[in-house]
């Protein structure tokens, strides 16, 4: 598997791939990607939107009730658990450090309603900290094409770590999220006009 000219096609397919949640602090793009969750970024930036305008620091949030969050972020979905999780995850913030979320993966994963994925998304976004953030584009595209295979996520974001060269890591999350949403999708990839057909594993098994 030839990581790196995939990953050099995909950046030259798609280079404007980065994070597509709109925030200005560390603490929103930690709200946006809670909200996140089964829900699309255009959806939650619409959201986010006219909720930071109201509120955009923990304490602010630690202090909302959860029946007020929730009729604001009610479009995102799952909206009754992700209220709760923001002001529970705010709340910690603001009693364990002092208002300022942290950019240490054990302390981010122990905040409610914050996985890997998130915390990733996080520490390698809003604080420049190499990390792989494997959501659902970025697991299924990566165990697609084969550059790993792996049973679950976790699995799979230590071994793109591993086969990835670190400087590249916060970039191939964003690529492959780009080629998952436009070309290698979840029902129908798109196969045959897809630029990295010749190093892909699934195309090459339903062509042989």
């Amino acid at each position: 598997m030839q990581t790196d000219k995939i990953l050099d096609i995909l950046e030259h397919d798609y280079p404007d791939a980065e994070c597509e949640l709109d925030y200005n602090t560390p603490f929103e793009l930690l709200i946006a990607t809670i909200l996140s969750a089964q829900c699309t970024d255009v959806r939650v930036n619409k959201v986010t939107k006219n909720l930071f305008k109201k509120y955009n620091k923990s304490e602010e949030f630690a202090l909302l009730k959860e029946e007020e969050l929730q009729e604001i972020i009610k479009s995102c979905g799952l909206y009754k658990s992700k209220a709760k999780k923001i002001i529970d995850s705010s709340k910690m913030i603001v009693n364990k450090y002092n208002g300022n979320v942290p950019n240490d993966l054990e302390k981010l994963t122990q905040l409610p309603g914050v996985g890997r994925k998130t915390a990733n998304v996080v520490l390698s976004n809003a604080f420049d900290i190499p990390a792989m953030a494997v959501d659902t584009h970025v697991f299924r595209v990566s165990n697609r094409i084969g550059l790993v295979n792996c049973k679950t996520p976790e699995a799979t974001e230590i071994e793109l770590m591993r086969v990835i060269p670190k400087c590249r890591w916060t970039k191939a999350h964003h690529l492959l999220i780009f080629h998952g949403r436009r070309t290698c999708k979840a029902r129908k990839p798109d196969c045959n006009n897809c630029s990295i057909n010749k190093y892909c594993s699934y195309y090459n098994d339903i062509n042989i």
